[in-house]
């Protein structure tokens, strides 16, 4: 291969990478995946002892032919709602400084067109199980909240995997497989939401850090 070639191959590659970057989200960080899997762990961990200690209520709920409304079980499900939800601000915070220092790295903008487009894909499915969810609470078949969480985050992983790095894609269909399983299973569904939203995610984001961001940050 002459010289002009490998100037024209160098050319074409710079011309590819330009391309990718524009319509892909690429500052989506491995470390926030790794954050948001330790968080979703010591939430599982808090709300498994909560559960411990108010063992009857939780394995009545389970045993009985009677659904239970939200308002019944109220301090049991305001307790978990607070779980989840703190489990998940400090997973989007986290994504948010992650995120936005590897954008800064590459001397990019974090909300850019692509960035907002993966964000609506990504939203769109968790908003409508988000809502599903909460009807399911709201009738007490509680059972079915952790493969419905699975299944929907799933969803909307590979839904947003078009505009962002195709590894999601796959992780999305672990949840979606790890749902499945869950929905036959009722009765664990807080190892399937720990291992979903736990460990998946560490695996995942170290994978991504050592793939796309190891050799980075040691040039840095």
């Amino acid at each position: 291969m002459t010289k002009e070639d490998s100037q024209h191959l160098e050319a074409i590659q710079d011309i590819r990478n330009m391309m990718r970057k524009s319509t892909r989200f690429l500052s989506l960080s491995g470390l926030s995946g790794v954050f948001a899997g330790i968080y979703a762990l010591i939430g599982a961990a808090l709300a498994q002892q909560y559960i411990s200690t108010h063992q009857e209520n939780y394995r009545y709920d389970f045993m009985s032919d009677r659904n239970y409304s939200v308002f019944e079980r109220s301090p049991f499900y305001m307790y978990m709602i607070s779980i989840a939800a703190g489990v998940l601000l400090l997973s989007i915070v986290t994504a948010y400084y992650f995120s936005n220092r590897k954008a800064k790295r590459q001397g990019q903008t974090l909300f850019d067109h692509t960035a907002l487009r993966a964000l609506v894909n990504l939203c769109l499915p968790l908003m409508a199980g988000g809502v599903f969810c909460l009807a399911l609470l709201y009738h007490g078949t509680i059972g079915y909240i952790a493969p419905a969480m699975l299944l929907f985050y799933g969803m909307a992983l590979i839904n947003t995997s078009k505009y962002t790095y195709n590894d999601i894609r796959y992780l999305g269909l672990c949840q979606i497989v790890l749902g499945l399983v869950n929905a036959f299973d009722l009765g664990n569904g807080l190892i399937y939401w720990a291992i979903g939203f736990g460990i998946l995610h560490i695996a995942y984001g170290t994978s991504m850090w050592f793939k796309y961001e190891r050799k980075e940050e040691a040039r840095n």
